[in-house]
């Protein structure tokens, strides 16, 4: 179990637990229960690297208390 903080440069900070094989839209639909906006408007992104749904986080080797970006579309 692991904890991710996303960030939407707008004053939200988002803490998650997941595991490390969940899949990218798998913590979306975990941001979006918390923060009440839909799965579909939420891009994951770190730098320019926009990661996708079908993509587990222990692929992009996302580890424990590591800082993602959190934007709308």
């Amino acid at each position: 179990m692991i904890e991710v903080v996303l960030n939407d440069r707008l004053g939200k900070k988002v803490r998650v637990k997941c595991n490390e094989d969940d899949t990218i839209g798998d913590l979306k639909k975990l941001v979006a229960a918390q923060t009440g906006t839909r799965p579909e408007k939420i891009r994951i992104q770190k730098w320019y690297t926009i990661y996708k749904d079908h993509i587990t986080l222990g692929n992009y080797e996302i580890h424990d208390s590591m800082g993602l970006e959190l934007c709308y579309n």
